[in-house]
């Protein structure tokens, strides 16, 4: 049997130490996420941020966000990465797109925070 590595992506492995040595425990359990197999990370639609999500919340998702569906409220998101047609979305209806490389700076306030995970 052979034995699990992990991401072979350098910058995902970095990503990982970083969140798990961060106090706030969304960012542990972000890293948690990160570790499982890419083939295993969630893809979340837009439909489903807009679905659950209200005005000015900021959504993690530690995976990648796809653009089926609509958004008809602003959202900040923060992802793994992002479909070209997703940011277009996020961006048109007043959202935020950051990657999870930059959110640990710019996401302060964790009132309206919602992981996201398919």
């Amino acid at each position: 049997m052979v034995a699990r590595t992990g991401s072979t992506n350098i910058m995902v492995r970095k990503l990982i130490d970083l969140l798990s040595k961060q106090k706030k425990p969304l960012w542990k359990r972000v890293a948690e996420e990160l570790q499982k197999p890419s083939r295993q990370r969630p893809y979340i639609n837009i439909y489903k941020i807009n679905k659950y999500t209200k005005p000015n919340d900021v959504v993690v998702v530690p995976g990648k966000v796809l653009g089926i569906g609509n958004l008809d409220h602003p959202v900040t998101v923060v992802a793994l990465s992002f479909s070209k047609s997703a940011k277009e979305k996020i961006e048109k209806s007043g959202g935020k797109v950051i990657s999870l490389y930059k959110a640990l700076e710019e996401v302060k306030d964790f009132k309206n925070v919602r992981l996201m995970k398919g």
